[in-house]
């Protein structure tokens, strides 16, 4: 009985901090551009259109939101390990998109170019890369 009850506390106690390491974070989008598979490598990149858009990943509900025109949702379907080296700390996530299209997307973080942040969501035949800054 005493192991059973330690059993359901540390069950709880797992799953407690597990939910409580959760959070939400919230990006505004100052740019676009894109590029497309052109045969088996990616073309130029469009000219970099400013955009206003709001993004938000929300770990705790495994999604990310891009409040485009057509709001784009994609469902976290793995955490890749962060990645860092000289230049770039990267974050990227292996997701679905509302269309069921798999996709990855990688929140990047330029050292080199005073901690300017990025987005890609890279698709199979394009890539968009959006320029983003913090919101509190």
């Amino acid at each position: 009985m005493n192991k059973l009850k330690i059993c359901f506390l540390l069950l709880f106690l797992f799953f407690g901090l597990n939910q409580g390491f959760s959070q939400a974070y919230k990006f505004k989008t100052t740019g676009l551009s894109i590029s497309q598979k052109e045969k088996d490598k990616f073309g130029k990149w469009s000219e970099l259109v400013p955009v206003n858009i709001i993004i938000n990943l929300d770990t705790k509900k495994n999604r990310i939101v891009i409040y485009s025109e057509v709001i784009q949702l994609f469902e976290i379907v793995e955490y890749l390990p962060a990645e860092e080296n000289n230049t770039d700390i990267v974050y990227s996530f292996v997701c679905k998109d509302n269309s069921g299209e798999d996709c990855t997307l990688s929140f990047i973080t330029r050292k080199n170019q005073d901690n300017r942040k990025q987005l890609y969501v890279k698709y199979e035949d394009r890539v968009l890369a959006y320029n983003i800054v913090n919101l509190d």
